[in-house]
């Protein structure tokens, strides 16, 4: 492989050049064994009439995995703890780990780190695996000088984090399932069976209702333009989703989501929980509030949400508490949330607090996720059974006009 590096000599001076090497690791020993230190190396990919597969070989079409992740940084921070330099544990964790592209970046943050630079130097260069939580907090223990501590708490607050999120998927998959089936079986009506009751119906020219008529005009669109269906179909959902990137969609949708009734509360729940974890994690490993708020701004979604912790940020640098931020903004952050920051700041003990806040909202939505097929089923049944009435009166009303006319 061509790589494109840059490096310092014996005497202090840097220059960049271009070398062929197996990989980084291979490169840096021979630069170490001129005397020359390796402060970073990209590859290049040559192009030519080859070029497209060697791009195609390159190409790591696995993820990183969240608990990938949070292995990771715990057992880094145990490795750390017990006496290991970083370079040794990063080694330790690059033979362990299965996953070839996670072990690719282990490897290239293990050159950075022997090429000078500092542990969270090398993760900033992999944003889109590790998040600015991970990174805050590993340059926030660097600088106290307890980095295995900061490793163990952001394995801790990925993997709560993780684990509300698996729970509220799950709690979500069985109304999902549902409702897809139901358009499915609906559909397979639409296009089969339907067409056979309407050639009956013309055959015996009987007065149709107008639910009949519009069961019927559905049936035979969808009979005759499948393919379009389909198309219009994706064309609706890809449009969702291209307005709900937008910020002005996002908000839209944000708004709806806090007034849909139980999810919207949950919303709320999980959002709080979220918010007092990360900021407990972050005060505790040392980072200032400003940048904390600005680092958990990130992790949160929903921009109701966020627009109160960006609001946060500008009045604690004018001089208000953050508990005052909260408590203005109830409509979001339950008032418990404000009122245990209020304690946390009069005693100096709000990461504590807001961890107790954090335990409190993960305990009451996991909670709400167990009850959640129990408290959506009579609602789903209410709607699959309007949806099966209106069809059925729709489809035998004509048939008992027809047999009273006998």
């Amino acid at each position: 492989m061509l790589f494109e590096y840059k490096a310092i000599k014996r005497d202090g001076s840097t220059y960049e050049d271009k070398k062929d090497a197996k990989s980084e690791d291979e490169l840096y020993r021979f630069l170490k064994s001129d005397g020359e230190t390796l402060v970073y190396a990209r590859e290049i990919n040559e192009e030519g009439r080859f070029g497209i597969f060697k791009k195609l070989k390159n190409v790591s079409f696995g993820g990183v995995k969240e608990q990938d992740k949070i292995s990771f940084a715990h057992n880094m921070g145990s490795m750390i703890e017990a006496g290991l330099p970083v370079a040794r544990a990063l080694g330790v964790m690059e033979r362990q780990t299965k996953n070839k592209k996670f072990k690719e970046i282990i490897q290239s943050i293990n050159t950075k780190l022997k090429g000078g630079v500092s542990f969270s130097e090398g993760l900033e260069g992999f944003p889109k695996i590790f998040p600015p939580i991970f990174i805050s907090m590993v340059h926030a223990g660097e600088e106290s000088g307890n980095l295995s501590n900061s490793l163990k708490i952001v394995a801790s607050q990925l993997d709560k984090s993780n684990k509300l999120k698996k729970k509220i998927r799950g709690a979500l998959m069985y109304p999902t399932i549902i409702l897809i089936a139901m358009l499915i079986v609906g559909a397979l009506m639409l296009i089969f069976i339907v067409p056979t009751l309407t050639a009956t119906f013309k055959e015996l020219n009987v007065d149709l209702p107008m639910s009949t008529q519009i069961i019927i005009s559905v049936s035979d669109f969808l009979k005759n333009n499948t393919i379009l269906a389909l198309i219009l179909l994706a064309s609706l959902i890809t449009g969702f989703v291209i307005f709900k990137r937008q910020p002005k969609g996002k908000k839209i949708v944000d708004t709806l989501v806090l007034k849909i009734p139980v999810v919207g509360t949950m919303v709320q729940e999980t959002n709080s929980a979220r918010v007092s974890r990360t900021l407990s994690s972050l005060l505790t490993a040392g980072v200032e509030v400003v940048k904390a708020l600005e680092i958990t701004s990130e992790v949160i979604q929903n921009t109701k949400f966020k627009k109160v912790l960006t609001y946060a940020q500008e009045q604690i640098q004018r001089g208000s508490t953050m508990s005052s931020i909260f408590q203005e903004n109830e409509e979001y952050y339950p008032a418990l949330v404000n009122e245990m920051m209020a304690v946390g700041e009069e005693t100096g003990k709000l990461p504590e607090m807001l961890l107790r806040v954090a335990v409190f909202y993960e305990d009451e939505v996991d909670q709400k996720t167990k009850n959640m097929s129990t408290i959506i089923e009579p609602f789903l049944m209410v709607f699959i059974g309007a949806i099966v009435g209106f069809f059925a009166v729709s489809m035998i009303s004509p048939m008992y006009s027809l047999t009273s006319g006998l």
